[in-house]
């Protein structure tokens, strides 16, 4: 067939590769777009002459896929794009999105794979009722009060980022959404067109919005506070800058996903100017500890952020209490003595059933009234009263349900002491505290759209400025736990080393692996912002540290497991001294000067008995080159432990031409590191810590009996011994001191912003401290062709580094070298094995 009219005129070699394409069954417009790129055109004719897919063999569709795998296949072997197409041929991936799953898989899982585990993940055998596609719409349409049509599109990308429905078909999904909501809110309609809404609607609003006609004004009630002027007030006092807050519980460590939430806040209020607060939720003094208040702003402060101000819900707690009363006086709330069963019950049941008000839902608003204050008083126990707001219980939203907003908690909190017995909801706290600082765009994470309404009512039942709430997808990580109370669980019942163990995806466990704080920025930041949950594999966030890596920290000749090397045809007294870059592509880094001496450490698995072709580092006899040392060596001799076998040590000749023999070329180089008690040649390292997946699956929580069955019991290696090039010392060095320069500078341009800035004082506030943004992790190297590590900053004791002015860096007594593996490198396919 021949190209379409005014098709731009290809090159020969675009030619052939064209009608290559079409001959397994793409269209010519198909073809061309594939010969585009000639590298994924390169790997389409490889695939197709590697598994004779030409004469028919596929059809258009399975043309289509092996197009899109040319594409997507780049980043695995060759043996792993051959199981794709052959998996393409014998029909089990059917789809673009299958496809790119498989290469995810095995981009994270080479050859060979478990078949039926790929096929989980690519949802290769995936089938589904529709009665059963029905019902899982719509137990997600009632569980997350969807609130009508305008949610739609949200609705769909939510379920089809859920395991069970990310392979149902998207039109059978579409429909099914759209029946759902058809069934609970009628047909859609179509779109208004814009003007003036008719008087009844508005009223119709303004009474869903007071608890219907159940929960009415009464006569005596205040006049409420016209919009406008709420938002006159409001623009007012910010003066039309956005305003955002971070509004983390105290209690727990602050985990990955987090870091988005703080990224977002903080990054869009300075993105437009704004200013950003972070503000304590503290209102559940039972689950509350100094370590986590503490813990939060460090690490706020440590990913590079620092608040406008600090405050805590605790901070309004009068003002709360008030507006409950208010609130109570307008008969919109009132006290109940329900169980949390009897609510349940009225809320429906089980079944979904009719709702139903409790008997106390209409006592008098005094009773209520008098009810509310001994509960202030101490004259209930915990459980036996509480303050509900009187909302509207046929609205389908359950956050309209009649919410809890006060209840009677007998524990001390950490900044009032014993003076209230009753502490407030986060549903009745959250908007309020969000009006009484003037946020402007309050924002959290999807699961909140359904408070959206419940938010926006309270509001406006107590006449105060209402801000916009808006909604992000939230961010998760495959094989990873971030629930508080599992992760104690871990903790209290040492699996893991501390709530800081870096298998963790807590903040504070990634701090102490070594991953840089701007690492994590840079990972959430390329997610982007939308309504979309990110489900992430861990291999991506790998990468993206890796990637951050690259080019920001020097590389260290590095032995894990050091093997003795003599040098045998050079003196006792032999030394050379090499000049080696920090970094090749990084001059800033600067050099290095190593030692080469008569005995040197290679790494054991670079050497081995038995040689072979496809072996190309040290064997008996074999030559090899030592990376950017002056000459290679050969292999001669070896011994042997006598019990065991292992070998301890290798007798080598040094090829530096001495003898009149011309040097052999090795066809590979290895690490190595020189034995010189001069120059403090080499460093030994005490303690590495290299940290595996803590959980052996994607999704631990699926695992029977539970999570903690899915851990992986050798998800903690620990090598004694390592050695690194002489130039750590000074590298260490330069990098803690670097940091702590930083640091101050850091803290002094906070101090002086909040020194300048017009906002009340908050002596309570902790300032700003060199100690929250540095510590030992600072000091991060790539161990050359073996990975990158950080010192732990909790167990390496390296006291040059606390040493002020010239001092020579070094070991001191006491030291002890513990370095953890921040993150692998990608496979280096030039290293023979």
């Amino acid at each position: 067939m021949a190209p379409p009219k005014g098709a731009p005129v290809a090159s020969p070699e675009t030619e052939t590769y064209i009608d290559l394409f079409k001959s397994i069954g793409l269209t010519h417009a198909k073809a061309a777009e594939a010969a585009k790129s000639a590298k994924s055109a390169a790997v389409l004719q490889g695939l197709i002459e590697r598994h004779a897919l030409t004469g028919g063999r596929i059809d258009e569709k399975q043309a289509g896929l092996v197009a899109a795998l040319a594409v997507q296949g780049v980043r695995i072997g060759e043996d792993e794009r051959g199981y794709v197409v052959n998996a393409i041929v014998d029909r089990r991936l059917k789809s673009t999105d299958q496809v790119n799953a498989a290469v995810k898989y095995l981009e994270a899982n080479p050859l060979p794979v478990d078949d039926a585990q790929l096929d989980r993940e690519c949802g290769v055998g995936f089938s589904i009722t529709p009665e059963a596609l029905a019902n899982a719409v719509s137990e997600y349409v009632t569980s997350f009060a969807v609130t009508g049509w305008a949610n739609m599109g949200a609705v769909i990308t939510a379920l089809k980022s859920t395991p069970e429905l990310r392979w149902v078909n998207p039109l059978e999904l579409k429909n099914a959404v759209e029946s759902a909501l058809t069934d609970r809110f009628g047909a859609k309609e179509a779109a208004k067109p814009k003007g003036k809404e008719p008087k009844e609607s508005k009223t119709k609003v303004v009474k869903a919005a007071e608890g219907g006609a159940s929960s009415a004004s009464t006569s005596t009630a205040p006049k409420p506070a016209t919009h406008a002027a709420l938002r006159d007030a409001h623009l007012k006092t910010t003066g039309g800058l956005v305003y955002t807050r971070f509004p983390p519980e105290p209690n727990g460590f602050l985990h990955i996903g987090h870091s988005k939430a703080i990224f977002i806040n903080f990054g869009y209020a300075a993105h437009h100017g704004g200013k950003c607060f972070l503000r304590y939720d503290d209102t559940n003094p039972e689950a509350e500890e100094a370590v986590y208040f503490e813990s939060i702003l460090e690490i706020v402060r440590w990913l590079g952020y620092e608040p406008w101000k600090i405050t805590y819900s605790s901070d309004y707690f009068n003002e709360l209490y008030d507006l409950a009363v208010e609130l109570t006086r307008r008969d919109k709330a009132y006290v109940c003595h329900c169980t949390g069963e009897e609510i349940h019950t009225h809320r429906g049941g089980d079944d979904g059933g009719v709702r139903t008000g409790c008997v106390h839902r209409t006592r008098p608003v005094e009773e209520s009234l008098r009810e509310f204050e001994n509960m202030k008083l101490g004259k209930y126990k915990p459980g036996e009263a509480i303050l509900r707001m009187k909302q509207d219980l046929d609205d389908p939203n359950p956050q309209m349900w009649d919410l809890i907003a006060y209840r009677v908690l007998l524990a001390p909190h950490h900044r009032t002491g014993d003076k209230w017995k009753i502490y407030p909801t986060y549903d009745f706290t959250h908007c309020l505290v969000d009006s009484f600082e003037n946020i402007s765009h309050s924002l959290c994470t999807v699961e909140f759209i359904a408070s959206r309404q419940s938010y926006e009512w309270l509001c406006d039942a107590v006449d105060v400025y209402k801000p916009r709430q808006s909604e992000y997808g939230r961010l998760a990580l495959q094989g990873t736990i971030t629930s508080k109370r599992k992760l104690r669980s871990l903790v209290e019942e040492g699996y893991v080393l501390g709530w800081d163990d870096p298998r963790l995806y807590t903040l504070i466990a990634l701090r102490r692996r070594g991953v840089p704080a701007g690492a994590i920025i840079s990972f959430v930041g390329g997610l982007g912002v939308s309504t979309a949950g990110s489900n992430i594999q861990l291999a991506r966030f790998d990468q993206a540290v890796r990637s951050y890596l690259e080019n920001s920290v020097p590389r260290l000749l590095m032995v894990l497991r050091p093997l003795k090397v003599t040098l045998e045809n050079v003196s006792e007294d032999y030394i050379i001294f090499v000049e080696k870059a920090l970094h090749p592509k990084v001059p800033a880094l600067g050099m290095a000067r190593l030692p080469f001496t008569r005995t040197v450490y290679i790494d054991k698995d670079d050497f081995r008995l038995e040689d072979s072709p496809d072996y190309f580092r040290l064997a008996p006899g074999k030559t090899v080159g030592l990376f950017q040392a002056p000459y290679p060596i050969t292999c001669t001799s070896y011994k042997t432990d006598l019990t065991t076998g292992e070998v301890t040590e290798l007798i080598c000749r040094l090829e530096n031409g001495a003898d009149g023999s011309a040097s052999k070329k090795p066809k590979a180089f290895i690490q190595w590191v020189a034995e010189h008690a001069g120059s403090g040649s080499p460093v030994r390292v005490d303690e590495t810590r290299i940290f595996h997946r803590l959980f052996k699956s994607d999704n631990p929580l699926t695992v029977v009996p539970d999570y903690k069955a899915d851990i992986d019991p050798d998800s903690l290696e620990t090598v004694k011994g390592a050695l690194v090039e002489v130039g750590f010392w000074a590298l260490a060095k330069r990098a803690y001191v670097d940091a702590v320069r930083e640091s101050k500078k850091r803290t002094e341009r906070a101090l002086a912003e909040n020194a300048t800035e017009a906002r009340p004082a908050d002596p309570g506030t902790p300032a700003v401290t060199s100690a929250q943004l540095v510590g030992k992790e600072c000091v991060r190297f790539q161990g050359l062709r073996v990975a990158y590590f950080a010192l732990d900053n909790k167990a390496a004791r390296v006291a040059c580094l606390d040493e002020a002015g010239d001092v020579p860096a070094g070991r001191r007594q006491g030291d002890y070298l513990v370095l953890n593996r921040i993150v692998s490198l990608k496979e280096d396919s030039g290293k023979a094995v």
